[in-house]
């Protein structure tokens, strides 16, 4: 795991060429037909030797929900029992939703439509005057976050203190793995800007402008706030120019490295490793470090 534009992909290429491993990739847009350049999918070859899974699920169209991603996953990882598995990627709510207990709620469009007109205030008394300790659980300064917690209580009647206390969200909190797995975090550190803004330049290109032109339209809510595709099709549209779009792709690539970063710092079961521009020098670290791991010798 670790932040956008880490080498993490070539690190875990390295690690299964030595184990004889598939890979199962955690990136929430790499699961989208069509969106390669512009999400670093690996190419065809690589695939087929990696026996690479989650990628190329379902057409730009669609929204693909982590739920819909935990299934997927799931069913993935238990094709590939029996032999070693390297889990990659910079998406940790999806790579969450593959190791751990995470339960997601149902939705109802229709419902949830509906509360995006009803006043703030009157969700947050619905919410509070069924569960008077919801804010020890959600935001209810969050306007969104509220109207979610809302549309659960009305379709399942249950509270956000309630869903708080199964023991699903207490190992979910205690980052008790439901898959057991061996966990490494790779940073570069302040390198991490130069290799974005070279990455981003190797994308342009190879020719992500026409990638992001040729999906325009297309994209359902998720994929077009994918970073990069997000901040191109406003230049597609005419709407600003190249240099400007570019720009805010960098500038929204690093503001998801921080997210990252924060993200995957507070997980305990990362062991972070020492930056080294060499894929392979980390995979041999990597594969000793496993040989002595309980988790992984068992």
């Amino acid at each position: 795991m670790g932040p956008t534009a880490s080498g993490k992909s070539a690190v875990a290429e390295a690690v299964a060429r030595r184990l004889g491993a598939a890979i199962v990739s955690v990136d929430s847009m790499q699961v989208y037909r069509g969106m390669d350049i512009g999400t670093a999918k690996p190419g065809v070859a690589a695939r087929r030797e990696f026996d690479y899974r989650m990628i190329d699920l379902c057409d730009p169209e669609e929204d693909f929900t982590v739920a819909a991603f935990q299934r997927a996953g799931r069913e993935a990882l238990e094709e590939l029992a029996g032999r070693p598995v390297v889990v990659v990627g910079g998406s940790g709510l999806h790579f969450r939703s593959l190791v751990d207990p995470l339960r997601f709620e149902p939705r109802d469009p229709m419902l949830a439509a509906s509360l995006e007109h009803v006043d703030a205030e009157a969700l947050v008394a619905e919410l509070l005057a069924a569960d008077p300790a919801a804010p020890e659980h959600v935001d209810v300064a969050n306007p969104r976050r509220v109207a979610r917690a809302v549309e659960i209580l009305r379709l399942t009647g249950r509270g956000p203190s309630s869903r708080a206390a199964t023991r699903e969200a207490i190992a979910v909190r205690r980052y008790q793995p439901e898959v057991p797995f061996v966990g490494f975090g790779i940073d570069p550190g302040d390198e991490l800007r130069g290799r974005v803004t070279r990455r981003l330049e190797v994308m342009m290109a190879a020719g992500l402008l026409d990638e992001v032109a040729s999906l325009a339209g297309r994209l359902s809510r998720t994929a077009s706030q994918a970073v990069g595709y997000k901040e191109l099709l406003p230049v597609v549209a005419g709407e600003r120019s190249e240099d400007e779009g570019v720009a805010a792709a960098m500038a929204a690539t690093l503001a998801l490295a921080k997210r990252q970063r924060t993200f995957f710092g507070r997980d305990p079961r990362l062991r972070w490793l020492a930056w080294q521009d060499d894929p392979d020098a980390v995979a041999e670290t990597i594969v000793a470090t496993l040989e002595e791991d309980p988790v992984w010798t068992s």
